[in-house]
């Protein structure tokens, strides 16, 4: 199954349960042996959340069930549900490139910025897709990538870079770059506790609504 590269980080219900059916349909279609708990596995969710997802894609018709020997099931998408999965896809897809532009517009600006302030050597902080797309524009701009401070990132390595899971150990830097995805307000916090507020740059895509910490403006594109 096709992994998928970007993921819009502000989701409403309806966007999460769309992309859960997408995965879904995605995993039946490409996996003979299709399991619940492959599904699991696969949206990274528990059991229980897996079987609830897979029903409801059972009940709108997009997914059918047959009994196989040994207590097995076979899953098959229906032609309804082939329809869904090309309708979901093209939504999906139209999402992530908004996504992409959007962050490459907001980070330009985050860049431009940071030359003004001759500001060379940006922390990034969060492991994300996001991160990924800041990487390719600070090349473009003469900004050096020092590394990532993510506490919940096992690697020790990424975009070639270090992680820190303190950013007390983190040396020689210009400015935080906030790149979370999965836990932006928090780490929002984190930094704030941490870094002159003046210091933390913070994509507009990221919709942190907080303007000011520690008493001094923070830099929000």
């Amino acid at each position: 199954m096709n992994k998928l590269l970007y993921t819009v980080q502000i989701m409403n219900n309806q966007q999460k349960e769309d992309t859960a059916t997408l995965e879904i349909l995605q995993a039946i279609e490409s996996n003979e042996d299709f399991t619940q708990r492959h599904l699991a596995d696969q949206l990274g969710v528990a059991l229980g959340l897996a079987n609830s997802y897979l029903k409801r894609c059972v009940h709108k018709g997009l997914v059918k069930i047959h009994q196989a020997p040994a207590n097995r099931y076979l899953y098959y998408l229906t032609p309804k549900g082939f329809a869904e999965k090309s309708r979901l896809t093209t939504e999906y897809l139209s999402s992530s490139f908004n996504f992409y532009r959007s962050a490459s517009d907001s980070l330009t600006d985050i860049y431009t910025y940071c030359m003004g302030k001759e500001w060379r050597k940006v922390l990034f902080c969060g492991v994300s897709e996001l991160a990924e797309i800041a990487s390719i524009r600070a090349q473009e701009h003469g900004i050096t990538h020092v590394g990532t401070w993510d506490p919940e990132e096992s690697k020790i390595f990424f975009l070639d870079r270090p992680v820190w899971k303190s950013i007390s150990n983190v040396e020689n830097y210009d400015a935080c770059l906030l790149t979370s995805l999965n836990n932006a307000g928090g780490m929002f916090e984190s930094l704030c506790a941490q870094v002159d507020g003046e210091r933390i740059l913070t994509p507009s895509i990221l919709g942190i609504s907080r303007t000011k910490t520690n008493h001094k403006a923070v830099s929000k594109f």
